[in-house]
């Protein structure tokens, strides 16, 4: 059996409507990571083979005026987490982000698993304080990163609503003539559906268990890029799409300008890698 904290996100519910029965996941009023006592009784009652961690304060910009719970989650919660996970006897699995790594040059190939960590948000720093906790309580502890994360109009059976780029992107081309977008950040969009398949698959061959690695979607794109993707799979002009800088769209947390994500442990791993990022948009926009 599978544990998932943060059953009701993005990535939680795909493994929930993937797994299937094996799948346990855990809202936050059900699994709180941030009680530790909590999450131990819980898990001890579950006794789950593995535990795979979703919960995280994923609010980018928020995070900057609410630090302490930005920590409590992502940092403290992490731990509390995986140190119930080794009580329980699971395995255990922290997912993580691109935002721990910082400002770069724009480089022409992707980041690599141990390519230094410099956060330049809270969200990042926590979220990378929280990758250090998890392996000082739980060595063998996996750590999987990812990146620009979206569920777009597939709806997993939960039927919840989504807030991610794509979703927004698709609300917006209905209600405003034209869109100005960044275009001097590159990153690697991620079909949240391809992720938990990563992640299940991760699950059933136990390969790469205890190693830091990366799955996000292939290839790179700019904020722009992936709007004009977006519009196109919608039959909308994407020349309604505008570019525009970073500084031109100042925001509260700062964002990498280059987070595009190798896969090179995961592939050695012998997992399969995630599909481009452009195929796997198609895929979840013809769902729609």
């Amino acid at each position: 059996m599978i544990a998932v904290a943060g059953g009701s996100g993005q990535v939680g519910r795909w493994l929930a409507e993937l797994g299937g029965p094996e799948v346990v996941a855990l809202t936050s009023s059900e699994l709180d990571v941030t009680d530790g006592e909590a999450a131990s009784a819980i898990l001890k009652d579950l006794a789950p083979k593995w535990v795979i961690n979703c919960a995280a304060h994923t609010a980018v910009d928020a995070a900057e005026a609410e630090p302490e719970l930005a920590a409590a989650i992502n940092s403290q919660g992490a731990e509390n987490l995986a140190r119930a996970a080794s009580s329980a006897g699971a395995k255990f699995i922290q997912v993580s982000t691109d935002y721990v790594f910082g400002e770069s040059n724009i480089l022409s190939e992707p980041l690599v698993e141990n390519h230094l960590r410099a956060p330049m948000s809270v969200y990042g720093k926590t979220k990378s304080e929280g990758e250090d906790a998890v392996r000082a309580v739980c060595e063998d502890s996996t750590i999987i990163r990812t990146a620009w994360v979206y569920s777009g109009p597939g709806r997993s059976r939960l039927g919840l609503p989504g807030s991610d780029f794509v979703t927004t992107m698709m609300a917006l081309e209905s209600s405003r003539d034209t869109l100005t977008v960044v275009n001097d950040q590159y990153g690697s969009p991620t079909f949240a559906h391809d992720l938990a398949v990563g992640l299940l698959q991760l699950v059933k061959t136990g390969a790469g268990v205890g190693s830091t690695m990366h799955a996000a979607g292939g290839g790179r794109a700019t904020w722009f890029e992936l709007a004009r993707a977006v519009f196109e799979e919608s039959d909308a002009d994407p020349e309604r799409i505008r570019p525009c800088t970073t500084k031109d769209f100042p925001r509260p947390a700062p964002r990498p300008a280059y987070s595009v994500l190798s896969s090179q442990a995961w592939r050695c791993a012998g997992l399969p890698p995630l599909r481009n990022w452009r195929e796997a948009l198609s895929a979840a926009m013809a769902t729609r």
